[in-house]
């Protein structure tokens, strides 16, 4: 019985040993997409979102339209301060994607959140797991400041 135990175990323990290297394995992880800011157009229609490439996966999305005045706003974290409000006053709907409720907000663009996201690349915001940043490379810059233009906000 032991000639066929030891081995069996012997086996599994590499089977085991090799998982978790796999695991560990920064080439294996490599596949995965960041989380980065991304830019796309429906129609008339601007959004700036950051999340991961095309996914559903995003922390915050923002949409605005030529000569917009304020940006129309939802996901996991919002701009970090009390100066958000309701984009409308109808019912809340569930979002299809997610089964949540969707959440979305109105900001204008004189806001200092989104004149920091315009000026230096980076925007506050809070979510579930506090207060954080999210900044933006130089290729993702060009990006948001595409968005502002499109809206109509150049130079905000």
């Amino acid at each position: 019985m032991f000639r066929f135990a030891i081995p069996a175990v012997a086996a599994l323990g590499l089977v085991a040993f090799a998982a978790q290297s796999q695991a560990t394995n920064p080439d294996a992880q490599a596949g995965v997409s960041p989380m980065a800011w991304h830019l796309s157009h429906e129609g008339e229609m601007a959004k700036l979102a950051y999340g991961v490439a095309n996914s559903d996966q995003l922390a915050l999305m923002m949409t605005c339209e030529p000569g917009a005045a304020r940006a129309v706003l939802y996901g996991d974290v919002k701009p970090a301060g009390p100066r958000i409000q309701k984009a409308s006053l109808r019912a809340v709907a569930i979002d299809p994607l997610s089964g949540g409720l969707e959440d979305e907000v109105e900001l204008s663009f004189d806001d200092p959140s989104l004149k920091q996201l315009a000026h230096n690349g980076k925007m506050a915001v809070e979510g579930d797991a506090g207060e954080f940043e999210l900044a933006a490379t130089r290729d993702e810059r060009k990006l948001i400041d595409e968005f502002f233009a499109h809206c109509g906000q150049r130079g905000i």
